[in-house]
């Protein structure tokens, strides 16, 4: 429940008044039924309480004031003032009335959880935890002021007392739903998620309709990294009206993280039915239509956005990529060709309309497009890049490297311009220098998984540095952890270091999120090998070289297993 809702609740602290035998407003002021000032003040405030009921509060309000001129000694009165106070907005006055009410009858426990809701309200925590810790000592039964407690503690850090507070509350009424859901919204601030999942279980137990339990029950299991579990959560309370839009919203976004394309797709397709469908729905289910090489679809899905909204450059974009995919490569020049200079994906079309131009054998065509760009606007890093890497395939990367070390003053402050630098110093055989830009690019960005990919698997490959190379694959996995080209690394890092068993059980895991590169199907063969498994070796080479017959290493290695002479 938000903890606004709570404090609604809170606020609802005046007790029913019986009406029968209490006058309506027309009848006589002179009634026997009003026989002194408690009586008569009693009457008033059963007025009160039909003007508040109709909403009309400054008529409430000026009743009761008359009713504590006749009772000035009423506690009750004054905690219904500052009610009808707080009712207008007038908060001020509304703790002025509270506080008399605490003066006039100390023992009195409502007034203390009022003016605690109202020092929490203003950020006074520390201020409102000590009215509500009286309140709960006035009346250990009632549970209000417990959650306001926890919950002004838990903003304070004060998480031990919070949770002791609550685990009273629930050990006094084990069937309050509250107290154990505040026991595990506190506990996933504590960041102990396993705990906190428990505790939404417990509520939801003693209430299965309660949908931000749920929720929240979720949340805690994708902060343990129990993915599967919050998806299922979250389809499970997808029925339910309350909510929907964030859950199917979460859901959508979780499944895509986990690259499962085809649920998030279908889920899309439900929200589109809901009424979702916006331009960002539609972008989602096209870039996930084009994730699953469904082009067609892909492409009917940004004609679609584009037919209502022709200024929708980056839809443009993905159209011209869906396009370039499906090999329909002057279609897609086309698309990239109608985005404006000046708007966020032009750079990016050019890049693509260049490559295409490339795909076509038009090299000069795509070198000269790239050079005009840079002429009109030399600022973007990406056109470099393009250019370079045009020249690299057109085996030039002497070219690519004279190149980027002509603009190196410009982008000195730039990873990525770093990271191109020491691919191609790699390529021309600069190993040292390769290494030297790549730690460049970690001493600039720190989290770019692919540079310590790229120094773990250099230092494997020539067998130096091991342990370094292994504490650099090891953060790119925690960055990247489902990425298979990674986890080969870090399998092969393994291997060099003669750690088979380890080296085996992440090549397996790369094999499986990356089953049709030769490379990686050839390391996880010589760890098998390694393990003198030879039959699973073999298995593994013979798969490589189905995906790359030139290689021929890998008939070699055929014939070695077999125990057949290599050919030389």
């Amino acid at each position: 429940m938000p903890f606004l809702l709570i404090v609604l609740l809170c606020f609802t602290l005046l007790p029913s008044c019986a009406t029968t035998g209490v006058p309506n407003r027309s009848d006589d002021q002179s009634s026997p039924l009003v026989h002194d000032g408690h009586s008569r003040a009693l009457y008033l405030y059963s007025r009160a309480r039909l003007a508040s009921n109709d909403g009309d509060y400054p008529a409430a309000l000026s009743i009761l004031r008359d009713a504590i001129e006749l009772d000035p000694s009423s506690a009750f009165l004054h905690t219904a003032a500052a009610d009808l106070k707080l009712k207008i907005g007038q908060v001020n006055e509304a703790m002025e009335y509270i506080n008399k009410a605490i003066a006039l009858d100390p023992a009195s426990r409502d007034p203390y959880v009022m003016a605690g809701v109202l020092m929490a309200s203003a950020g006074k925590d520390w201020e409102a935890a000590d009215y509500l810790r009286k309140a709960i000592k006035l009346d250990p039964s009632k549970e209000d002021a417990y959650l306001h407690l926890a919950v002004s503690l838990t903003r304070l850090f004060e998480y031990e007392e919070a949770v002791n507070t609550l685990k009273t509350l629930v050990k006094i009424n084990s069937d309050s739903v509250l107290g154990y859901y505040y026991l595990g919204r506190t506990y996933s601030q504590m960041k102990l998620y396993r705990d906190a999942a428990g505790y939404f279980k417990k509520a939801l137990e003693l209430r299965p309709e309660f949908s931000q339990a749920a929720i929240d029950m979720a949340a805690s299991y994708e902060a343990l990294g129990d993915y599967s579990q919050a998806i299922e959560i979250y389809r499970g309370i997808l029925g339910e009206n309350e909510n929907r839009t964030l859950v199917l919203q979460r859901l959508i976004q979780l499944l895509i993280q986990q690259r499962r394309f085809e649920e998030a797709l279908q889920s899309l397709y439900l929200a589109v039915e809901s009424g979702l469908g916006g331009q960002e729905t539609m972008r989602k289910i096209g870039l996930i239509h084009l994730e699953l090489e469904q082009y067609d679809d892909a492409i009917k899905v940004f004609s679609d956005i584009l037919a209502k909204d022709p200024a929708a450059h980056q839809i443009r974009l993905y159209l011209g990529i869906a396009y370039e995919e499906k090999e329909e490569l002057d279609q897609a020049y086309a698309e990239f060709a109608k985005i404006p200079h000046g708007s966020p994906p032009y750079v990016e079309a050019i890049g693509h309309m260049a490559f295409v131009l490339q795909e076509k054998g038009e090299n000069e065509a795509a070198v000269a497009i790239l050079k005009d760009a840079i002429a009109v606007n030399p600022a973007p890093v990406e056109l470099y890049l393009n250019l370079s890497s045009l020249y690299e395939t057109d085996d030039k990367p002497q070219a690519a490297l004279d190149l980027l070390l002509g603009v190196e003053q410009r982008f000195a402050a730039e990873p990525r311009f770093h990271f191109r630098l020491g691919v191609l110093l790699d390529k021309l055989g600069k190993k040292q220098d390769s290494i030297d830009r790549m730690k460049k690019v970690i001493s600039l960005n720190p989290k770019d998984a692919q540079a310590l990919n790229f120094l773990g698997y250099s230092y494997a490959e020539a067998g130096e540095n091991l342990e370094e190379a292994l504490a650099y694959v090891k953060q790119a996995v925690e960055l990247r952890p489902n990425d298979g080209f990674i986890l080969d690394s870090l399998g092969w890092v393994y291997f060099k270091m003669k750690k088979y068993d380890d080296a085996v059980r992440y090549l397996e895991e790369a094999v499986h999120l990356v089953d049709d590169d030769s490379t990686i199907l050839e390391h996880l063969g010589d760890a098998h090998l390694a393990r003198h498994e030879q039959r699973k070796a073999l298995k593994m080479y013979r798969k490589a070289l189905q995906i790359d017959p030139a290689r021929k290493e890998l008939s070699d290695k055929i014939r070695k297993v077999r125990g057949e002479p290599v050919e030389r």
